[in-house]
């Protein structure tokens, strides 16, 4: 390996400058560079595939999941990258410790770090199970990809009649399939065409002469229904069922098919891209005529009968009314004129009756509505009367006020007068006004202001109080 490690000067470590090698030994190198070449170097080992049975198992969530191969000889840790996996498609019951299984990949080292610990691992890229487990794994891949390129939902979307004219059966010419099937539509009482399509059923020209007895069968004209049909087995005896170019002849004809292949617990993968999928012959037979023909005979045949006794019962009785009407048609005649002029009379007699009474009723009305006005008349006459009498009253009591209201208007005026500030200046009082001609009411008032007016009966004069310590200045 010494042929990887060339190092440039300058390249060794610190631990390395500080310290010698050892004798006999190339180095001292990087650990971390040694660890990169060993990575590479076993990444450079041959991809190949080892089968053994696995333990510790370790799914989780992180990106990758984790399990030992072990068998007689040694052990192998794998780890497998979760997308890897979940393509899979495989069950927790599928997956587990003692399961056999084929892997396929590399082998990978994972450098560590200061807080990580190196680790040697068998990178999986695919993985299956191996035995009847690997028979059912490939299945299980096929089956996915019919299913992406939408191949098990055209059969299904074809029609089925109810009671087909001719069913193609496909099956082996000795096989107890054949008589069973038979049986079934024996009970169901059809008495259709059947086309036999014999192929063998079991080895491995088994699918493509089933695929060919399909394509003949889907040429017939008339063919309604195809019926692919044989016992159980082991997952190998029915491998031809699973056969991919057998499943895709079927999914693409355009006849149903119908699938009965193995027994309850069998599942091919014709079964899927069938039509129907039946567990026995019965139920295929079952399933291609759904009518049972017997019972459908006695309902019909009784619904026969019922329709002709009441069309029977039917046309007796339009019979009789017709026969009763066509010997008396003028006594219908005659009671019906009868009846009518009955009606004519009756309807003249009310008319009359009604005229009459409304007549009376309108005269009432006249009457009352007579007294009613003579009434009103005299009220409004007593009205007038009345209302005259009230307007000389009113007149005299309107003068009467207004008289009251001139001698109290006199009376206030005087006494107004008597009370006017003017009078009494008249008599010789006068009266000490501010500068801002507010009274001054009292002699500190007048003296605080000095400079005043006095307001006498013919005008105002200005006025100034003069202490007797300003006279003797003066």
């Amino acid at each position: 390996m010494t042929d990887h490690l060339q190092l440039q000067p300058g390249e060794r470590s610190e631990g390395a400058q500080r310290s010698g090698g050892i004798p006999g030994y190339p180095g001292p190198f990087p650990v971390g560079r040694y660890a990169e070449a060993l990575r590479e170097r076993v990444r450079d080992f041959a991809q190949v595939a080892v089968i053994g049975e696995l333990t510790g198992v370790r799914t989780g969530r992180g990106a990758n999941v984790y399990f030992e191969l072990r068998d007689a000889r040694g052990a192998l840790p794998c780890a497998m990258w979760r997308s890897d996996f979940d393509r899979l498609g495989l069950r927790p019951e599928d997956f587990r410790d003692g399961v056999e299984v084929v892997a396929a990949g590399g082998c990978d080292y994972y450098l560590g770090g200061p807080h990580a610990s190196p680790s040697f691992s068998f990178r999986v890229r695919k993985l299956r199970l191996a035995g009847e487990g690997d028979l059912l794994a490939q299945l299980q891949e096929l089956r996915r990809r019919l299913a992406a390129e939408g191949l098990l939902e055209r059969q299904k979307a074809l029609p089925r009649p109810l009671l087909p004219r001719t069913i193609g059966v496909v099956t082996a010419e000795d096989g107890a399939a054949k008589v069973d099937l038979l049986a079934a539509l024996e009970r169901r009482a059809w008495r259709g065409r059947i086309v036999w399509g014999y192929a063998p059923v079991q080895d491995r020209r088994a699918a493509p002469a089933i695929g060919r007895a399909l394509q003949d069968l889907a040429a017939v004209g008339g063919v309604d229904t195809i019926i692919v049909t044989r016992g159980g087995g082991s997952i190998a005896d029915l491998w031809a069922f699973c056969d991919e170019t057998l499943c895709r002849t079927v999914a693409l004809l355009p006849v149903p098919v119908i699938a009965a292949v193995g027994h309850h617990v069998d599942r091919t993968l014709i079964d899927d891209v069938a039509a129907v999928s039946c567990s026995t012959p019965t139920h295929a037979a079952e399933a291609a005529v759904g009518v049972d023909c017997s019972e459908a005979r006695r309902r019909l045949e009784a619904a026969a009968a019922r329709i002709a006794a009441a069309g029977r019962a039917a046309v007796l009785g339009r019979a009789r009314t017709l026969a009763a009407l066509s010997r008396a048609p003028r006594a219908h005649a005659e009671r019906h004129r009868a009846h009518l002029h009955q009606k004519t009379r009756e309807l003249r007699a009310a008319s009359s009756r009604r005229l009459a009474e409304r007549r009376r009723d309108q005269a009432r009305i006249a009457a009352a509505v007579g007294r009613k006005r003579a009434a009103a008349a005299a009220a409004a006459r007593e009205g007038e009367r009345l209302l005259a009498g009230r307007a000389g009253r009113l007149a005299d009591a309107a003068r009467a006020l207004e008289e009251r209201r001139r001698r109290a208007l006199a009376d206030a005026g005087r006494a107004l007068r008597a009370h006017d500030p003017e009078r009494t200046l008249e008599r010789g009082y006068a009266m000490a006004l501010g500068p801002g001609g507010e009274p001054l009411a009292d002699i500190e008032a007048v003296r605080a202001a000095r400079d005043f007016k006095l307001r006498m009966a013919g005008g105002t004069l200005p006025a100034r109080v003069r202490d007797v310590g300003d006279e003797e200045e003066t």
